[in-house]
């Protein structure tokens, strides 16, 4: 719905609109990397669907109004992103083991931790937002980072930014998990001339430091030594 009023003042103002999707879109894709031309595998009645689902919807919003009432949209599809200033607790997985590491509890592994992800430094997203708003192509467009990690490999990284003594836990999966996100950014690179710049190794020591001082100051505020 707020996609759908967004889109109706866009229509009355003329103004550009951008909608930030996901790759969530693909669902557990059977395409490896993932091309903006793969439709998905999106189970419609699962525990993730609400969000799948409802990003798709608004894809389809945004385009019937860009076919429909010439309202210029914009769509990227976002794959995982980390970097400063995140919430502690958001549930995202590079969040959940920087705040696991730096309060020195186990780091927690959902499945095997054979799933992988790509992950991108917030900078590099903000800069294929800008290049996508001041380009003249429609989209969608993936703006992610093709280096793909497994969540163990992730973990791994983790450990040895934060705390080399760290300890996995594992535990049961969640349903309908993707086992493998891997963007295919050939048509960013194309037409919107953009790519990642930070890799994880970079951007991961920023992120820490900025919730190592958070955490921190959370822990003094609650009388903890």
């Amino acid at each position: 719905m707020g996609t759908l009023n967004m889109l109706g003042l866009a229509k009355r103002i003329g103004a550009r609109f951008l909608l930030t999707s996901t790759s969530e879109v693909y669902g557990d894709p059977l395409e490896h990397p993932q091309k903006e031309t793969y439709w998905g595998n999106v189970n419609p009645i699962g525990e993730r669907s609400c969000y799948d689902e409802g990003k798709r919807t608004a894809e389809t919003l945004a385009m019937d109004y860009h076919r429909g009432a010439d309202v210029e949209v914009r769509i990227a599809r976002i794959f995982n992103t980390y970097g400063p200033r995140m919430c502690l607790d958001d549930g995202r997985v590079v969040s959940n083991f920087v705040a696991q590491a730096i309060r020195k509890q186990p780091l927690t592994v959902y499945g095997d931790g054979k799933q992988t992800r790509s992950f991108q430094y917030v900078s590099d997203l903000v800069n294929g937002l800008m290049a996508l708003m001041d380009g003249e192509h429609v989209g969608p467009f993936n703006l992610g980072n093709p280096g793909e990690f497994t969540m163990l490999e992730l973990a791994e990284v983790v450990k040895e930014t934060i705390d080399s003594s760290a300890t996995i836990e594992f535990r049961s999966n969640t349903a309908d998990d993707p086992h493998k996100r891997k963007p295919d950014i050939s048509k960013a690179k194309e037409l919107l001339n953009w790519e990642p710049k930070v890799s994880l190794r970079e951007g991961l020591p920023l992120m820490v430091s900025d919730f190592q001082n958070r955490i921190l100051n959370e822990d003094e505020g609650k009388g903890i030594n």
